[in-house]
């Protein structure tokens, strides 16, 4: 039987995997929290509701609905999507290989707000470890986050990098600290990137600088167009570029939802996951 791992556990990815499971493919969704429902206090212009429902109300009885369908929920962090065999979607705990992937983690993370981050981009500054480490090979590097997804991105580089520091602005890390290697972790606050044509150096909250090649972020937890850029999906900004049909520009990687732009509003995040598990299960049954 055909396989599907959809990320995202909001109405786009519940609708995508309902979709999917009952065109007949084994569905795995993936979830690390309630996302933007789990922040909604009262929904009242959803299609069948007459009363007012809350946002954690209308998540579970979405993730009971997909659960009792046969879709395998599995409540764990995302932090990379790349290729094995097939498709591959990476967690803390190991990784799912499907033949389609379905990415609805909802709208990007806001960035640190850190001086000269902007005018770096793409000259120093990077949001994907596995699209930019070859260009650091044997340089120091920091990445700015604290949670898993900012260790994940460190071990990409350390693989190639003279040294990476993660730098959790002030807060203390949420993963375990490697205990050897070349990693090490920073809490200081990042305050400021400098340098002339490329990044230079950093500077933190109490002055200090640190002389570095390349600042990586990777703050909370990774988005989808993260995931996207990372297999070379085509995005435009904090957007992943999909078709009509919900399809990226890489054969079986699906998008849906806020992540892909639009009226950001539950009855479109339907639409559209209907859209990517209808249009997926043809793609499967077609290949």
């Amino acid at each position: 039987m055909k396989n599907a791992i959809v990320v995202g556990a909001g109405p786009a990815g519940v609708s995508a995997a309902i979709y999917l499971v009952r065109g007949g493919v084994a569905v795995t969704l993936i979830y690390r929290d309630k996302g933007a429902l789990g922040k909604t206090e009262h929904i009242e212009n959803y299609y069948g509701f007459p009363d007012i429902i809350s946002g954690v109300d209308l998540f579970e009885r979405g993730l009971a609905q997909a659960k009792n369908l046969g879709v395998e929920i599995v409540n764990d962090e995302v932090v990379g999507v790349g290729y094995t065999e097939k498709l591959a979607v990476m967690t803390k705990e190991k990784t799912y290989e499907g033949d389609v992937v379905v990415l609805a983690t909802g709208a990007a993370r806001i960035a640190p707000k850190i001086k000269g981050l902007k005018e770096f981009e793409g000259c120093g500054v990077s949001y994907c470890a596995v699209c930019d480490a070859f260009f650091y090979r044997g340089k120091d590097v920091i990445v700015v986050g604290n949670g898993e997804y900012a260790l994940h991105e460190a071990k990409e580089l350390a693989v190639g990098s003279r040294s990476v520091t993660i730098v959790t602005m002030g807060k203390e890390p949420e993963f375990e600290v490697p205990k050897d290697g070349n990693i090490v972790v920073d809490k200081r606050k990042l305050v400021a990137i400098t340098g002339t044509e490329s990044v230079e150096s950093v500077e933190f909250g109490d002055q200090s600088t640190m002389p570095i090649s390349g600042v990586f972020l990777a703050v909370g937890i990774a988005g989808s167009a993260d995931f996207a850029k990372k297999v070379g999906a085509e995005t435009n900004g904090v957007r992943i570029v999909v078709d009509d049909d919900c399809a990226t520009t890489i054969p079986g990687l699906y998008a849906c939802g806020d992540c892909v732009g639009g009226v950001l509003q539950i009855a479109k995040a339907v639409c559209d996951g209907a859209k990517a598990g209808l249009h997926a299960v043809k793609y499967l049954r077609n290949s």
